[in-house]
């Protein structure tokens, strides 16, 4: 039999396969694009290199897709999608107004937001959600999410790996953080956005996706919001009601229906992992999600 290692980059009984195979990840996906709209030069970078404005789902379909390659998907596959991301972002600049001088998209204190926003809103998220996560576990998943953050050219060590280092990270950033015209159009567009052409079968569904442009704004933190000022507070158990029953509604999907809300590349590439684990001796009937179950692991591991 392969190696598990062989097999994907991150193995099933890791705390990252817990939250990444959590529905809660799509609220916890556009609060992190919320929360990286605060860095001025990070969002003048998405602003200035990107679709963001036309196609917002499809900047979410890709992250997707990215955090799934470099979870479900094989070494390999990591290292590709690393060696594009990477590559793209090499080629990038971004032109600061207030300054007027230039910036390189992989400059690796923006890399470094980046990640420490999304990640962090992942996991605040997942457990707001209900998902049970101990202390312990939390602070693994982003130990565990350091080696993520070496695919977009991030050095290991440089990393927050617990939630004390990422709390310090958080507490040494905000001072540079504020709402620029930029940054205060795109969290009223990610609560209103324009549907992309092949989600435009949804357009009559669209006034129903407001509650949850602002359930995504309301798990934000207590400093962002009041920095954003775009809704008026609401109390903390609604909200946190609110992401439950979101969260259990999309984990009753069955994984094949859950699934097509991905790109075709990212279905194909999860299919692959089931596959691969399925021809290791792992028990796939239920899915990826079922191999969290310790039970549907192979009793002795795969070498």
């Amino acid at each position: 039999m392969a190696n598990l290692g062989e097999l994907v980059v991150q193995p099933p009984h890791s705390v990252t396969w817990k939250v990444h195979l959590d529905r809660s990840m799509w609220v916890g996906g556009v609060r992190g694009l919320m929360l990286q709209a605060l860095h001025p030069l990070a969002m003048r970078g998405v602003w200035q290199n990107s679709t963001f404005q036309d196609d917002p789902f499809g900047r979410l379909r890709r992250t997707a897709d990215f955090v799934g390659r470099v979870t479900f998907g094989s070494p390999k596959e990591a290292d590709e999608i690393g060696r594009r991301v990477r590559g793209i972002h090499r080629a990038l600049r971004i032109r600061d107004p207030d300054t007027g001088r230039t910036h390189r998209v992989d400059d690796p204190e923006l890399l470094l937001w980046v990640h420490c926003a999304e990640v962090s809103s992942y996991l605040e998220a997942a457990r707001r959600g209900g998902l049970g996560l101990t202390e312990r576990q939390a602070d693994r998943y982003l130990y565990e999410q350091r080696r993520s953050a070496t695919y977009v050219g991030l050095h290991l060590d440089d990393v927050p790996g617990s939630c004390a280092e990422m709390d310090a990270y958080f507490k040494q950033v905000r001072p540079t953080l504020r709402v620029t015209d930029e940054a205060a159009s795109t969290v009223r567009f990610l609560m209103w956005p324009r549907l992309p052409h092949d989600l435009r079968l949804l357009s009559p569904g669209k006034p129903a996706y407001f509650p949850f442009g602002a359930l995504c704004y309301y798990t934000l933190p207590e400093w962002a919001r009041r920095l954003y000022g775009a809704l008026p507070e609401v109390p903390g158990a609604t909200v946190t009601a609110a992401l439950k029953a979101f969260r259990l509604g999309l984990n009753s999907l069955p994984e094949p229906v859950y699934d097509r809300v991905f790109m075709p590349a990212t279905r194909e590439m999860l299919r692959a992992s089931r596959e691969r684990l399925g021809a290791a001796g792992y028990d796939v009937s239920k899915g990826l999600r079922g191999l969290t179950d310790p039970r549907r692991r192979p009793a002795v591991p795969a070498a």
